[in-house]
């Protein structure tokens, strides 16, 4: 089986790069070898390889600087992803792409499930949205996994954010009004790979009537704060001089995207489906963290 990833330098495409390798012939492209917003180039690459999989972890995730840049948003998150589905609907290929929690307005008062209105608040959120609606107009076979608060030790993230202020400063204000489902980015790389190797040998039949959007991410919900305050406690001693872990507001920190402040994710369909359990968010945490 050929498979061609895209994106494979982010926190996602790194950890898929390696869960991939064993499933198959891999092509991984990253965003300096293939810029996706060149969609004639792109359209090249796809036809060229001739993959039977496409594995799509591209995505324009700079929320804030979205609200600036909502073209270059669109390119990345809607435009590319259409392109990918077209190119895999001609070639008989499968796509996997990936979407996220801010599809929503995070006004429920439990777990998002995939029937759920979208109502995205910012421009990254409508942005992914389009993504998951081009491809779903395509009509090839396909999966959506929406996930939630993707982080890993590598990058620019909610995690490593913490772990860098937790270093130097001693009093930190965490909200504690946005709540999600966090994700470790290598449980959403190896819930992939799983799925692909049951689909062996035969990719296209086994997702041809699984074409769908599924939630996946860590099992559980959690306010940034309890997040925050988990990370600490699993830090080593010493590593860290924060002293104080103080409650606070999104409201407090006003920012050129709206966040929608809750977004945890029913994964029930997910694991049903495919017949995988996924972790609870606070196992992997542990596990990233040691």
């Amino acid at each position: 089986m050929k498979i061609l990833l895209f994106g494979k330098n982010g926190q996602l495409g790194w950890e898929l790069n390696q869960t991939l390798a064993p499933l198959g012939e891999l092509t991984s492209l990253s965003s300096k070898e293939l810029d996706v917003k060149n969609l004639i180039e792109l359209k090249n690459v796809i036809n060229t390889i001739k993959p039977n999989l496409i594995v799509n972890a591209t995505a324009y995730t700079a929320v804030d600087r979205a609200e600036q840049e909502p073209e270059i948003a669109m390119q990345v998150n809607a435009y590319a992803p259409a392109v990918m589905a077209e190119c895999a609907k001609k070639i008989g290929a499968v796509l996997i792409h990936y979407s996220t929690d801010y599809v929503f307005d995070g006004e429920k008062k439990i777990p998002y499930i995939e029937t759920d209105k979208t109502n995205p608040l910012n421009m990254y959120g409508q942005s992914k949205l389009e993504g998951e609606q081009s491809i779903s107009q395509v009509g090839g076979v396909h999966v959506i996994l929406r996930t939630s608060w993707v982080y890993s030790l590598r990058g620019d993230n909610f995690v490593t954010k913490i772990l860098s202020w937790a270093s130097q400063k001693e009093t930190l204000r965490i909200v504690t009004d946005q709540v999600g489902s966090p994700t470790w980015s290598k449980t959403l790389a190896d819930v992939t790979s799983k799925m692909i190797a049951n689909s062996l040998p035969n990719v296209v039949e086994y997702f041809s009537d699984k074409s769908d959007i599924y939630h996946v991410g860590g099992l559980g919900s959690v306010s940034r704060f309890d997040f925050a305050n988990e990370i600490l406690r699993l830090m080593p001693t010493g590593k860290y001089v924060t002293q104080n872990l103080l409650p606070a507001l999104t409201s407090d920190f006003p920012t050129p995207a709206r966040r929608p402040l809750f977004t945890p994710l029913d994964c029930s369909l997910f694991e049903k489906i495919f017949e995988i359990k996924l972790p609870k968010w606070e196992d992997s945490l542990q596990i990233a963290l040691n």
